[in-house]
């Protein structure tokens, strides 16, 4: 079944790192929400290929010097499609959100037709769930992929040039319910290298440009791992800040809150909002409240402290000063949370 994570924020690292004076900084880990919601009967996956093979001499091009025109390269997709896939579904079983997710080596189209998409029939599908005891099929229907080198110069006999790399997908969801309707996701993405375009020369192998089937499956996998966060909640890295002042409470705060004790640090930092009639140190002490409560995953009041620090800075503040800005923005980060917090509980559930 699907594992049940609660909404929490961890720290990513037990280092608070300062900056100037009377901020502090740390990095947290944040909880997000998958962007497509699977049915909560959607316990394990399979993966499937349902692309013909790119042909070599479509969606590849070179620009040498001096000229104004591309010119058409050939560049094999042999496999791209399988790298696709297989890092998808290795990616989702580490994420640990299904039971299992598998992936089917099997290629479903065996045609020669690569620009039509055919996308699997019922029966199809329930061959698959047959095999693979899966509750829902995710197949890569459509895998177009385009490289385009420019040679800007010679050096040392080598050419200089720049490579750009171009990947467009869909990824379908199957499912036994659906009636008909069938999600899709579009994924578009590109890469750009520079370099000597020269192999095997080991003086040079930190400015190398990669070869074109080396971009194709770097595009393939790092498109997988986009997809990953789409079909599952995910863990993502986010920089938060505390206020310091030469204050009793607020250092007393600040050392509860290095060895991660929040309920005493909020204890602290109330106690000294609630002394203090400057708006602004009223204005930190709240922020510093708000940043407990978010990490005791208590959102709502997080929310609900991070609201009064950005209407005592306002009050307090220049429109352009930084403490104003960074409150509006700790203020919409918060409400962006609490909106998916009820997504990820249905998912989690």
């Amino acid at each position: 079944m699907k594992k049940i994570i609660p909404l929490l924020i961890v720290m990513a690292t037990s280092l608070f790192l300062g900056s100037c004076a009377g901020i502090k900084y740390l990095t947290v880990e944040t909880r997000e929400p998958a962007q497509v919601t699977l049915p909560s009967n959607v316990f394990s996956l399979a993966i499937v290929n349902n692309v013909v093979q790119q042909p070599d001499n479509i969606g590849h091009e070179t620009r040498l010097i001096g000229r104004s025109t591309n010119e058409r390269a050939k560049a094999s997709s042999d496999s791209i499609s399988i790298y696709y896939t297989e890092a998808l579904a290795q990616f989702l079983n580490e994420e640990d959100y299904f039971q299992n997710v598998l992936f089917y080596p099997e290629p479903l189209r065996s045609d020669a037709d690569f620009f039509q998409e055919r996308p699997i029939t019922p029966e199809q599908m329930n061959v698959i769930r047959k095999k693979t005891g899966a509750d829902a099929v995710i197949s890569l229907d459509r895998l177009i992929i385009q490289t385009e080198k420019k040679d800007q110069f010679r050096q040392q006999g080598y050419t200089y040039s720049e490579m750009t790399g171009r990947i467009n997908s869909i990824l379908r969801v199957y499912l036994p319910t659906m009636e008909g309707k069938i999600p899709a996701v579009q994924y578009n993405d590109s890469i750009r290298w520079e370099g000597l375009d020269t192999q095997n020369i080991p003086a040079y192998a930190d400015i190398v440009l990669p070869s074109r089937e080396e971009v194709m499956k770097q595009l393939a996998v790092q498109a997988a791992e986009k997809m990953t966060y789409v079909f599952a909640p995910h863990w993502e890295k986010q920089n938060r800040w505390y206020y310091t002042l030469p204050n009793a409470l607020m250092r007393e705060g600040e050392s509860f809150a290095k060895s991660a004790n929040w309920i005493a640090a909020i204890e602290k930092w109330e106690a000294f909002f609630n002394s203090r009639s400057n708006k602004t140190e009223k204005a930190k002490a709240a922020n510093n409240i708000a940043l407990a409560r978010e990490m005791m995953d208590d959102m709502m009041q997080a929310l609900e402290w991070a609201n009064i620090s950005f209407e005592l800075f306002t009050q307090s503040s220049a429109p352009n000063s930084l403490d104003r800005k960074r409150s509006l923005l700790y203020k919409n980060e918060l409400e962006r949370r609490v909106s998916t917090s009820n997504k990820l509980n249905m998912e989690d559930f």
